[in-house]
């Protein structure tokens, strides 16, 4: 599949049109940021990790029956992926309190939840991506009923998923943030990223973060813990 002209660059990725306008090219990079941009850095490698631990698990969840926008893996950093419009929604699923959740409600983290939660927030940089209710979701044309049902249906679906796989890596799901978007026919369908970016994965005996708050809070050993997450998905995959 050749790569044409690019027509996005995100914080992580750049995206180019293919000859097949259902199709485009993702190319995962080492950039790294947080608190919506504000702070800026690189960590090696984490474009390989994210798009091969991404591919990975979309796939995986294509086989429960959560369709995404995977199609293929090209290269170590690109990846064909099928053409969506992206629901303005960031979906946050928390088992465990941490981050945000921890400052917004003055809670301790690690306080694990007797069910999960789910939140949104408005994709907007200029907001800072604030956090929505459905009410509001409705209010702006975002998004329809049927459609945050399938979403929530969807997000619960993964959660489930996800902490059963790495909990058989020696990881615990403390929460994570997916997005989803429409195929030309309006079907939804999760797309974007799952990767230590997107997720805060801990190791279980030790708390050991394994993910980008070692970068967000300056921790050290980021590309190492990059490297040691994709290496227990793999062993657990073998």
């Amino acid at each position: 599949m050749e790569k044409l002209e690019q027509l996005y660059e995100g914080k992580a990725k750049k995206v180019f049109a293919t000859e097949d306008p259902a199709l485009l090219i993702v190319q995962y990079k080492d950039d790294a940021t947080a608190f919506n941009g504000k702070k800026k850095g690189s960590i090696a490698g984490k474009g390989i990790v994210n798009n091969r631990m991404s591919n990975r698990l979309m796939a995986h969840l294509e086989k429960a029956g959560v369709p995404t926008h995977f199609v293929r893996e090209l290269s170590e950093r690109e990846t064909l992926v099928k053409k969506v419009r992206i629901v303005p929604l960031e979906v946050v699923v928390r088992n465990v309190s941490a981050g945000s959740f921890a400052r917004r409600y003055g809670v301790e983290e690690g306080l694990p939840f007797g069910e999960p939660t789910v939140e949104f927030s408005y994709k907007n940089d200029a907001l800072d991506d604030p956090l929505i209710a459905l009410p509001h979701v409705f209010a702006l044309g975002l998004a329809t009923r049927e459609e945050m049902e399938t979403i929530l249906r969807y997000a619960k679906q993964i959660n489930g998923f996800l902490r059963e796989l790495w909990a058989s890596c020696g990881v615990t799901l403390v929460d994570f943030k997916v997005e989803f978007g429409r195929l030309a026919d309006g079907t939804i369908i999760l797309a974007d990223e799952i990767s230590p970016d997107t997720c805060r994965l801990w190791d279980s005996a030790t708390g050991k973060k394994l993910d980008k708050d070692r970068f967000r809070r300056d921790l050290g050993g980021v590309e190492e813990a990059y490297a040691e997450i994709m290496a227990r998905l793999e062993a657990a995959d073998a």
